[in-house]
């Protein structure tokens, strides 16, 4: 024979779901408004957020679309607006774009000599945080190659110093220059064994490691095994 329901635990269970009912209409009063406000404010933020990344891709084409039109201009001997146009680039949001535009900009016055307004847009690329080490890192050593006659031996051989290592990426430019600001110090032993690290550093493109051949001969280090049997 079956048991009939206890009617306490019905009851309990009733008063239960009455409160929570309760506690979920009187929720609902006290927070529903922030919660719609904050939804609201969750759906306004990601519509903004993919707006901008969209406004900020087409923005970022159209800038490197300028700057293919101002090299084309400069291949077809257009190049009077060339330094303006490379200027107004060089503040764009997009690294990659500011980054050419500058060194676009210092190239263009050296063809055009002025070689202070080259160093200038060397110097800004060097010196930009924000800027990838890559670009960075080449900018600093062509801006020292153009000041190099002006500059003090240690001040050459200081910025040159995180570079100049056997294997690294400028380490053949960044190499010589210290080489030769050893050599105006009057370190020639030094500097000797300097370019005979270049010349046998594989890394490091032919016609510097050839140059080094010759002037580590020079200060007394033979280093023309480094070349192979075409050296000798």
């Amino acid at each position: 024979m079956a048991l009939a329901p206890d009617p306490t635990n019905t009851f309990l269970r009733e008063v239960d779901e009455n409160l929570r009912r309760d506690q979920l209409r009187d929720f609902g009063k006290t927070y529903g408004g922030w919660i719609a406000a904050a939804v609201a404010l969750f759906l306004a933020a990601a519509g903004g957020y993919i707006y901008w990344q969209y406004h900020k891709q087409q923005r970022s084409q159209q800038q490197v679309e300028q700057l293919a039109q101002t090299y084309t201009d400069i291949g077809s001997g257009k190049a009077g607006n060339a330094l303006p146009q490379f200027e107004k680039l060089s503040h764009a949001g997009s690294e990659a774009v500011r980054a050419s535009a500058l060194f676009a900009a210092a190239a263009l016055a050296l063809q055009q000599n002025n070689p202070k307004l080259a160093t200038a847009k060397y110097s800004q690329v060097a010196g930009e945080s924000d800027m990838p080490k890559p670009y960075r890192d080449i900018a600093l050593v062509r801006q020292t190659a153009l000041e190099f006659d002006q500059l003090q031996p240690q001040e050459v051989i200081r910025r040159m110093e995180p570079l100049a290592k056997p294997g690294g990426a400028w380490f053949g430019s960044a190499g010589e220059m210290t080489a030769m600001a050893l050599i105006k110090q009057g370190k020639r032993a030094e500097a000797g064994r300097l370019f005979a690290t270049i010349a046998n550093d594989r890394t490091v493109p032919d016609a510097i490691r050839a140059r080094s051949v010759q002037i580590a001969g020079s200060l007394g280090v033979d280093a023309s095994a480094a070349l192979g049997p075409q050296a000798q």
